[in-house]
């Protein structure tokens, strides 16, 4: 049975659906970020402040190698895993690509504290965290749109986002 690999922008739910997906189908759940920061040892913000957004990018390829051995696995990527075209390649034969999306006001609603979003932070200094998310979100959408499928979140709990994902996948 192939993997599921989930993905989407930061806040629309990638790891709680991945687990309870994980959980229904009686698979097991992989979180890119956990096996990133298992192998630093240290977090995903404090990699990028220590080393840098090119050090994450290089853990988390080895992340994506590492998890596309988990049979059968629900696996959750990060927002930006699928920028690098190898980790694309990798994903897209390990089995169909869920991507799980929400309107930028929605993430911005739902980020929590910023400062576990090393990506929100504005490069140029500004501090309007809705405009950088619009920026990612529209320098992302074209690798988004590669998915296999596309899940809108909004309006949705976690568990009506797996019945979907599940549809999806199963075939209903």
């Amino acid at each position: 049975m192939p993997q599921v690999i989930l993905t989407g922008f930061m806040a629309t739910g990638k790891s709680e659906v991945g687990r309870r997906l994980a959980r229904r189908l009686g698979r097991p759940f992989v979180d890119l970020d956990e096996l990133v920061e298992a192998a630093a040892g240290k977090t995903v913000a404090a990699i990028f402040a220590a080393e840098g957004e090119s050090r994450f990018r290089q853990l988390e390829r080895g992340a994506v190698e590492e998890a596309c051995r988990v049979p059968d696995a629900v696996i959750a990527t990060g927002g930006g895993t699928l920028l690098d075209p190898e980790n694309r390649r990798r994903l897209a034969t390990a089995g169909p690509i869920v991507c799980l999306s929400a309107s930028p006001e929605e993430i911005l609603r739902r980020i929590g504290d910023p400062a576990v979003r090393p990506l929100l932070a504005d490069p140029n200094g500004g501090s309007d965290r809705l405009a950088r998310i619009q920026a990612l979100l529209a320098e992302r959408a074209p690798v988004y749109a590669l998915a296999t499928h596309a899940v809108d979140t909004a309006g949705l709990d976690v568990d009506g986002v797996v019945e979907r994902v599940c549809a999806l996948v199963e075939g209903r």
